[in-house]
């Protein structure tokens, strides 16, 4: 690899970056959810779009149809819900409210962004194994070592992050993580480049230390 090609390939995973982020859309804009509301993916006949569930601890829990042009139902509630799902259906529709606690804390509005959730918090326990590896390895050879292992835990986290980041639209997180994946990839390739040396000079040495055939007297 040519010393321009890696700020090359980390320019263009930036502009990778930049472009999912500003350029696409992570879910159509059904417009803004009321504080506290969790979102479910409904169909009715023809029309899809999202099911907004608002379950106060105290309060009966109310309901809109939020479509996909960005236009929204008037409030509805148990009874007007049920006329439409079902008892059956709305029962399921409100279990799934409930977890609306669990959605805060992770700010998010449906079950597929705990996917995201997690693939972010992989990202996170891989870095932090990285640099717990480096720190045990440092410390029993009494010196500052780094380990090929933190290399591939880098490269790990950081296409977690970096998915994660782009699905949260987080421009700042992106560009933190562009840089570094490019960087943790070219150690990965030099460290195999480095055995694929050792290799090589390992076998021309065994060759030599055999030695040419003896010729007969």
């Amino acid at each position: 690899m040519k010393k321009w090609e890696p700020v090359a390939l980390m320019v263009l995973v930036m502009a990778l970056g930049v472009w999912l982020v500003v350029g696409t859309e992570r879910r159509l804009d059904y417009g803004e959810l009321r504080p506290g509301a969790v979102t479910h993916e409904y169909r009715l006949g023809t029309a899809r779009g999202l099911l907004e569930v608002l379950a106060p601890p105290d309060d009966p829990p109310t309901f809109r149809f939020l479509r996909r042009d960005g236009s929204a139902s008037e409030v509805l509630g148990d009874a007007e819900l049920i006329e439409l799902v079902g008892q059956v259906e709305r029962d399921r529709i409100v279990a799934l409210g409930e977890v609306s606690l669990l959605f805060r804390v992770l700010n998010i509005t449906t079950w597929g962004g705990l996917i995201w959730v997690a693939i972010g918090l992989g990202g996170q326990l891989a870095f932090f194994g990285r640099m717990a590896i480096q720190w045990i390895v440092s410390e029993r050879e009494r010196s500052s070592v780094v380990p090929p292992m933190f290399w591939y835990l880098s490269f790990v986290g950081g296409v977690c992050l970096f998915t994660y980041f782009v699905w949260r639209k987080d421009i700042v997180g992106v560009l933190g993580q562009t840089t570094g994946v490019v960087i943790y990839g070219r150690n990965i390739r030099l460290l195999y480049k480095e055995r694929r040396r050792r290799r090589r000079r390992a076998e021309a040495g065994a060759a030599s230390s055999i030695g040419p055939p003896a010729s007969g007297g």
